[in-house]
Formats: C-alpha cells, sequence, structure tokens
C-alpha cells in the first residue's frame, strides 16, 4: 500500500457468506464489500451473523462493531455472482448519497491528453455530449445532476453513466481510472 493512500472508513456489503467460502480450510463468517470513497473491493471476516447485503459498515482503523478484520483487496472477478448482481446496487447508491462529490467531477474534469477528455471515458459520452457539458459547465457549474440533465440535452442518467463506469474500472484492464483505485497484484 502506498504512504499516502487513502483508506476506506466506511463499505457495503455486496454479499456475506456465513461458513465462509467453499474453498476455504476455515469455517468462518465472510463479507464482500465495496468501499465508500474510493470503490475497493475486499473482504472481510465478520464478528456476526448479524449483517445484511446493503448494509453500510465501519471499517476505519477505530473499534469496529461488525468486522472482526480486513482480509484484503479482490479482484472483481473474486466477487461471488450475488455480490456482482449486488455491485451496480450499491455503486449507484453510493453515487447518489455522495451526489456533491460526483457533481464536482463534471465541473472540474479536464482533458487527459491531446485527443481525449476525462468525461469521454463515461459510456455514452462522446464529442457532441462532451461539447454541450463544456459548454454549460462555463456557463454556471452544475448544482445537481438533475440540473446537468436538464441543462445538458439527451445526456443519460449521470448516476448510471458513472455506475457504468466504476464497473468496468474495476473489472480491470481499463487504461485511464478515473473513480476508482487500480488493483495492483
Amino acid at each position: 500500500m502506498e504512504e499516502n493512500e487513502e483508506l476506506e472508513e466506511y463499505a457495503y456489503v455486496l454479499d456475506f457468506l456465513p461458513t465462509g467460502k467453499s474453498s476455504s480450510l476455515r469455517s468462518e463468517p465472510i463479507v464482500q464489500l465495496v468501499g465508500e470513497s474510493k470503490f475497493t473491493l475486499l473482504e472481510a471476516v465478520t464478528k456476526t451473523k448479524e449483517i445484511r447485503i446493503g448494509e453500510r459498515v465501519y471499517i476505519g482503523k477505530g473499534e469496529r462493531d461488525k468486522i472482526q478484520q480486513i482480509k484484503g483487496r479482490i479482484t472483481y472477478e473474486e466477487l461471488t455472482e450475488t455480490a456482482k448482481g449486488e455491485l451496480p446496487v450499491q455503486v449507484a447508491n453510493i453515487i447518489r448519497q455522495n451526489e456533491v462529490k460526483f457533481v464536482k467531477l463534471f465541473n472540474t474534469a479536464g482533458p487527459l491528453n491531446m485527443r481525449l477528455h476525462s468525461l469521454e471515458l463515461l459510456p455514452g459520452i462522446g464529442k457532441k455530449h462532451l461539447e454541450a457539458i463544456l459548454q454549460a459547465r462555463e456557463e454556471k457549474p452544475f448544482e445537481s445532476f438533475q440540473d446537468l440533465t436538464s441543462r445538458v440535452p439527451l445526456l443519460q442518467d449521470p448516476v448510471k453513466l458513472l455506475t457504468e463506469r466504476v464497473i468496468e474500472e474495476l473489472k480491470g484492464g481499463s487504461r485511464f481510472y478515473i473513480l476508482t483505485r487500480p488493483y495492483r497484484t
């Protein structure tokens, strides 16, 4: 882990395996999680069996009430099918709850290089949408997702676009990571 790397404080439960993975030698209750700040995929051992899919749990440095220990980061491929199904729901949930942060992305995102703007990494945003977004934000910064969709005609739901990009980055192999922290082996 890098020295200045921001650790996740909270995460959302994607799947709960009360007796652990079938491939594991130890039978311990395990959860698969997605972090709230950088969408980090994690696996952890729980202190309790009273844990629900979709629940927000504290995983920071202090005293944890439901998580005993973080086993480590995992890849998208290591998620269970249940976790893969729950991931888009929880990512969209995180984006909606942090609307200010993600609207700011639309207000401040810049070019990655001479030919590619970071907003073009979002599925469905091509040159025409990009021009419309840049022109609208120049007039006045966006205040909400609602403001963004009302001022940029034909733009799909920004939460959906961001969610799709997060999932794409979590699957790995992206050249650019704008919303997640890449998994390094």
